[in-house]
């Protein structure tokens, strides 16, 4: 397990058990990701020949486009989508090799279309941290309180910390992280559909009189907590 990752894990527990309204604390970490993400490759490092081979054949998702956009470095963006768009033109001509090219043209603009450098970035870094949490709650003593002090994880980071985890952990080990990860998200889910449920009841008149209590905002959370919470550019 690479050192590196430890800290910025324990510091993203850390943040969501002090401040619960920060979340789920993998979100927390996809967001710092996704703004140093930005951040490079806004800087020098778009000219460097590496990186720009790599965002010339991958290119980028809406969301990180927009993220971009709302940057305002317009010129480094359109140096990028200069060479991009070349790129883009090989795919939709097709390969210059015998063969089909509608169906290799094809293929390769399916590809690019579910493709995002940032994204591949992310999700590569977000994996080991990750697994980083789950090797902490089986090897450091402090970490297990940390975990158990997230107010929730979001969905698919709960889905996919928990299949990790049963695959890397021992089986005694494995028992314990199932008991308070589960132990969390169910808590979390109930308080969540109780929410809603008075969020709806709210819009009844017989309700007119009634407090919301922490309902107002229900519909939002839940989104985050289905969903994930990637955040905005700010």
């Amino acid at each position: 397990m690479e050192q590196i990752y430890t800290i910025p894990v324990g510091e993203a527990f850390d943040e969501v058990g002090q401040k619960p309204e920060c979340g789920c604390p993998f979100c927390v970490l996809y967001r710092r990701l996704q703004n140093d993400e930005i951040d490079i490759i806004l800087g020098a490092s778009m000219m460097e020949p590496d990186i720009r081979m790599k965002t010339n054949e991958q290119g980028f998702c809406l969301t990180h486009y927009n993220i971009m956009l709302r940057r305002k470095r317009m010129l480094g963006m359109g140096l990028m989508l200069e060479s991009h768009l070349a790129e883009v033109e090989k795919k939709i001509e097709g390969p210059t090799l015998l063969g089909n090219k509608v169906q290799a043209s094809v293929a390769a603009l399916g590809k690019l279309e579910s493709d995002c450098y940032v994204c591949s970035r992310i999700d590569r870094n977000l994996s080991a941290m990750i697994a980083t949490a789950v090797y902490l709650f089986e090897s450091d003593l402090d970490f297990p309180k940390r975990f158990a002090g997230a107010p929730y994880f979001c969905l698919p980071h709960y889905s996919r910390m928990m299949e990790y985890a049963s695959k890397k952990m021992s089986k005694r080990a494995f028992r314990d992280f199932y008991d308070v990860a589960h132990g969390i998200e169910s808590k979390y889910v109930k308080s969540l559909q109780g929410d809603v449920s008075w969020f709806c009841k709210k819009f009844d008149y017989r309700y007119d009189e009634e407090p919301w209590y922490n309902a107002k905002d229900s519909v939002y959370r839940s989104i985050k907590f289905l969903s994930g919470d990637p955040g905005v550019d700010d």
